[in-house]
């Protein structure tokens, strides 16, 4: 499925993106310094709290627009979003990136984008995108 290599083209091809290392020195991709998208490995004491639900792979923190937004990705589809008590009130899930196809992977960075992009900067690259 998909890769942080695709997660990095993807990210990249958006409007004033830039990568940075987080925590950990591990990538995590801002818009304007903002991050919106970042690899995240289980803490210990997630693993510990997800049990045998806990991911063995890639994990990927990306930002949602809202808690609405968050819960129906997570009632959706449980065998890729997940979250932790860690990200509780705050709007964003993890993904399981061994789990997420490309395609789900691009829609959700390009949301993940508007959520943290500049009005202005979000408004003019829609008005420069190809319509559908």
């Amino acid at each position: 499925m998909a890769t942080f290599d695709d997660v990095r083209r993807i990210v990249l091809g958006l409007p004033e993106t830039d990568e940075r290392p987080s925590y950990g020195g591990l990538p995590a991709w801002t818009v304007r310094g903002k991050a919106f998208v970042w690899e995240r490995p289980l803490r210990r004491n997630e693993i510990d709290e997800l049990g045998p639900a806990a991911p063995d792979g890639p994990v990927l923190g990306v930002r949602v627009a809202d808690l609405g937004v968050k819960e129906a990705l997570l009632a959706d589809d449980p065998a890729v979003y997940l979250t932790t008590a860690h990200f509780d009130g705050y709007p964003a899930v993890l993904v399981r990136l061994d789990r997420v196809d490309v395609a789900e992977l691009a829609e959700l960075v390009v949301e993940a984008w508007y959520a943290r992009a500049p009005k202005r900067l979000a408004a003019a690259w829609d008005s420069n995108r190809p319509s559908p």
